[in-house]
């Protein structure tokens, strides 16, 4: 009896580890989405009032965008190990 109640309660716990890494997974894409939206948003105010430095701004908008979507992509294989551990 002990040892089923044991085994019942590891697979809970499994289960709800495989939950946590999907919903983690989910935050992640749609922190980033919201990130580069708001990258883009704010680049495209700059370039507004200072038509003469796009270049530099979209050069620097590019860049962030980059980093954000690697630290997403980081954030989502962590996730998916947890899924599949």
């Amino acid at each position: 009896m002990l040892l089923s109640t044991i085994i019942l309660q590891a697979a809970g716990l499994a289960v709800w580890g495989k939950v946590a890494g999907a919903v983690g997974a989910g935050v992640a894409a749609l922190a980033a989405a919201f990130g580069i939206g708001k990258i883009g948003s704010s680049a495209m105010e700059a370039i507004a009032r200072q038509p003469e430095s796009a270049g530099n701004i979209r050069t620097a908008m590019l860049i962030i965008g980059a980093l954000v979507e690697g630290a997403c992509l980081f954030a989502i294989i962590a996730c998916l190990m947890a899924i599949v551990m």
